[in-house]
């Protein structure tokens, strides 16, 4: 298959669908779960899917492990690659690489004002119009508000996409009777899109619980596939 196949026949056409249009540029969006179900894979399918689209991308990671990351990416290439039979998928696989940088911070030693200076110097003095950014470990039970009113405001001066996943810790419950994380609540107006994540008979659910002021809440047509690493059309 070619790559303009692939593109228009991903999964993540639905997911845009939804989001008419998707999350868009100054927006965050946001995935939220227990740790382990998916996000960050979800994420990288997300990124990948961009990269695929020749839309540069930025993923900041919290994570201690570089090369977890960078082995999901690699993984889900692949999964892609062999799935859709791509054409041409060694010298594809170099143009995504291309277009793809990963910067690496540690949350208690940056502040998010240093970190959002670091992403903008890249973008700008760097010559690396990335038009998504995404954000996978940061931890939300230490900072929320603040933080997020600051990363929406680097989007809308920057006209970025930004997505975040949120991992939700602690006993029960986790999300009040509107399916919202507790955690989130205080900061919900600054969210356009949430999308929450469950384990379901081998497969994880896929849940919008906010999608600015359009489509209501409820479980998305989509579910992520553990074995494979991708997000896939409901059967």
């Amino acid at each position: 298959m070619v790559k303009a196949e692939l593109i228009k026949r991903s999964p993540l056409r639905i997911l845009e669908k939804f989001m008419h249009g998707g999350v868009g540029a100054g927006n965050i969006g946001i995935l939220a779960s227990r740790k382990g179900v998916g996000k960050t894979a979800c994420l990288v399918h997300i990124a990948t899917d961009k990269l695929f689209q020749g839309k540069p991308v930025i993923h900041v990671s919290y994570s201690s492990r570089v090369d977890y990351i960078i082995n999901r990416y690699e993984d889900i290439f692949k999964e892609i690659a062999k799935k859709r039979q791509l054409e041409d998928a060694v010298e594809v696989h170099d143009e995504l690489i291309r277009k793809r940088v990963i910067m690496n911070f540690k949350q208690e030693g940056a502040n998010t004002e240093q970190i959002l200076k670091s992403v903008e110097a890249l973008i700008t003095q760097g010559q690396f119009a990335a038009e998504t950014v995404i954000v996978d470990g940061f931890d939300f039970t230490h900072s929320c508000q603040d933080d997020l009113r600051m990363f929406q405001d680097f989007a809308q001066r920057l006209g970025l996409e930004v997505w975040f996943s949120v991992s939700l810790r602690g006993e029960e419950p986790l999300f009040d009777e509107e399916g919202v994380p507790l955690l989130l609540k205080g900061c919900l107006g600054g969210i356009a899109v949430l999308v929450t994540l469950s384990f379901q008979e081998g497969f994880v659910r896929l849940n919008m619980v906010k999608n600015r002021d359009h489509t209501p809440p409820g479980e998305l047509p989509l579910r992520f596939d553990p074995k494979t690493l991708l997000i896939a059309e409901k059967a």
